[in-house]
């Protein structure tokens, strides 16, 4: 069962704290009856109108991408770029869960189920994301370790340890290729990561998001996930809760 309000705004009617605003008013019914109290739960199968109109509930569903690059991360109307969101084929309203930089590709959710987003992408909850990148510069082995010990940023914030792998120095061509796995996902991190140290990405990918890869799906392309897979990703969350405690007490 889920409490009214969050049914109403997963139905796109209004947000969550409006919802409770026209419940609270009287203008939101269960099965013809008016229901004013907000911890009200309802289940599947429930007859929900507002304002004397039913809502539609959607099946949540669940996709996993390989995100292009040229391709936002937003629903905004404004935004005149590619929309991942728009190269999936379904009838429900979804969104990405969490971000990826316009000139960045790889692994990406999309759900309309806003609780399993939460738990994605919650600061508590250090799933691991696996990147390949190239910088300009070779990559020395002080900023190796910084980057395993934990990189001060540019909004004072030290990252979490990460790990460093598969290193691939060009010096004809002066850059670095690596595989770099992090347990959080601040805004532009890995990007901020390399400018602390003085590099600057050449190109990004995210290769794995705890377990999930994309090397079966070309740009562009997605499916759906299986169920294993979505209790596999919740479980995931979960146990990174506690990894958190054993990184901040190893560092």
């Amino acid at each position: 069962m889920e409490r009214l309000q969050k049914v109403i705004a997963q139905a796109g009617i209004t947000s969550r704290r409006k919802a409770e605003e026209l419940i609270m008013a009287g203008r939101v019914a269960v099965n013809d009856e008016i229901v004013r109290e907000l911890g009200t739960k309802v289940k599947k199968g429930d007859q929900i109108s507002v304002d004397g109109k039913g809502i539609l509930r959607e099946d949540k569903v669940y996709f996993v991408m390989n995100k292009p690059k040229k391709c936002v991360c937003t629903n905004g109307a404004k935004e005149d770029r590619l929309k991942a969101v728009e190269l999936i084929d379904c009838t429900q309203r979804i969104f990405t869960v969490g971000r990826l930089d316009y000139d960045t590709s790889g692994v990406l959710l999309l759900t309309n189920d806003g609780d399993f987003a939460n738990l994605m992408i919650h600061p508590r909850h250090h799933i691991p994301k696996t990147y390949n990148l190239t910088i300009n510069g070779l990559l020395s082995g002080e900023d190796i370790r910084s980057i395993k010990q934990g990189i001060r940023l540019d909004d004072g914030i030290v990252t979490l340890p990460a790990k460093v792998k598969h290193i691939i120095k060009e010096k004809e061509k002066n850059q670095t290729s690596f595989d770099l796995t992090i347990y959080e996902g601040r805004n532009r991190q890995i990007k901020r990561m390399m400018e602390s140290l003085g590099y600057q990405v050449r190109r990004l990918h995210r290769k794995e998001l705890g377990f999930l890869r994309v090397d079966d799906l070309r740009q562009g392309e997605y499916r759906r996930l299986k169920p294993f897979e979505i209790k596999k990703l919740k479980a995931l969350a979960n146990e990174g809760s506690f990894e958190h405690l054993i990184i901040e007490k190893g560092r």
